[in-house]
């Protein structure tokens, strides 16, 4: 399935855009996943933002208790054949 397109205008740099065009260079489309990582990293970075409080209290957590399951824990080094 194809995402729905809507025209847009830009406003880039000429000597950008005319040698993209020398080059082949498909600007939509190099624009278009541009955008999509811009957009996955600002979600990324709000969502850490709106977590931060938790996060902090689960390092608390563990730096007062210890991992929950420390004592089982392993290893490649204590695998033993």
């Amino acid at each position: 399935m194809t995402a729905a397109k809507r025209k847009t205008s830009l406003t880039m740099d000429a000597a950008d855009l005319d040698a993209a065009r020398d080059l082949g260079v498909n600007v939509s489309a190099v624009a278009g996943e541009a955008l999509r990582r811009a957009v996955a990293e600002a979600r990324q970075r709000r969502w850490r933002e709106e977590n931060a409080e938790a996060f902090a209290a689960q390092a608390d957590w563990h730096a007062q208790n210890g991992h929950p399951l420390a004592a089982i824990q392993t290893g490649p080094a204590t695998w033993k054949s």
